[in-house]
């Protein structure tokens, strides 16, 4: 089927797109005419989350676009240096929006959190995401327009005294320090590129996404209120996909943003969502 011409015309790459917020936002951005390339550690499922490259890119393809499916491990410096230019050469040309979704999230006491799992949440939380802006940068520089969408976490934010009990308390640590890294990078590089038609923004849900990773992670632990819809999500994910060049280098809350410029959420096909 057709999709809508927001995107007409423009190329994106969106990592961790086997299943939660990675596939949603891939397919709202083929939905609204993108060319999208997905990426994720493989291309088949995963041992215990549902969902895989190959079904995200199948769902995809019920739109005009074109789309490219790249299996890389972004903890890996090597393998995910191949994410951009193979992205490039399967969708026809220059990347104009990227999607840093991707996360590694381990979660347990800092006083036993062993170097090598620090070491990969740093990986891929933050290296990574910088790496693939730095491969985009050349080409959205030289056609003066690009827009950089980093996927940040509540968590960043510090745990306040006084320290009562929460749903992840201090396991969050590491992943948090990460995310909060991210922003302050996404902040500095938002800034350093005003001006030149490249928009760097991270945005965070209010709390939590219903997704198949935040259901294994903290699923019955939070009350109805404290999630919000995929659609919300994707919204405002959307929104900085095609943002004016003025709104950079900020760390924006999904529900926040979508108030502040005044969003209609629609379905992840781009239809109005009912109700």
């Amino acid at each position: 089927m057709g999709g809508g011409t927001r995107l007409a015309g423009r190329r994106a790459v969106v990592t961790g797109a086997s299943r939660g917020i990675g596939a949603a936002a891939a397919r709202r951005l083929a939905a609204e005419g993108a060319d999208v390339a997905i990426t994720a550690r493989t291309a088949e499922h995963h041992p215990t989350l549902n969902g895989s490259l190959a079904e995200t890119a199948e769902a995809l393809r019920s739109f005009d676009g074109r789309v490219a499916t790249v299996a890389a491990d972004l903890s890996d410096a090597e393998d995910r240096d191949r994410i951009v230019p193979t992205a490039a050469e399967l969708l026809g040309g220059p990347i104009d929006i990227l999607v840093n979704n991707a996360a590694a999230a381990v979660y347990q006491p800092l006083a036993d959190f062993p170097l090598r799992r620090r070491r990969l949440v740093f990986e891929v939380n933050v290296h990574a995401p910088m790496d693939l802006a730095q491969a985009v940068l050349p080409s959205m520089l030289e056609r003066g327009a690009g827009w950089v969408v980093n996927l940040s976490s509540a968590s960043a934010r510090p745990w306040e005294p006084p320290f009562t009990p929460s749903v992840l308390g201090s396991t969050s640590g590491v992943y948090g320090a990460s995310k909060a890294a991210l922003n302050r990078l996404t902040n500095a590089l938002g800034g350093e590129l005003a001006g030149t038609g490249i928009r760097v923004n991270t945005v965070e849900p209010r709390a939590a996404v219903r997704s198949e990773g935040a259901e294994a992670m903290v699923g019955g632990r939070l009350s109805p209120d404290q999630y919000e819809s995929m659609e919300e999500m994707v919204e405002a994910i959307l929104a900085l996909c095609d943002c004016p060049e003025g709104l950079t280098g900020r760390t924006h809350v999904s529900l926040q943003l979508i108030d502040e410029l005044g969003l209609t959420v629609h379905g992840l096909d781009g239809s109005p969502r009912l109700g």
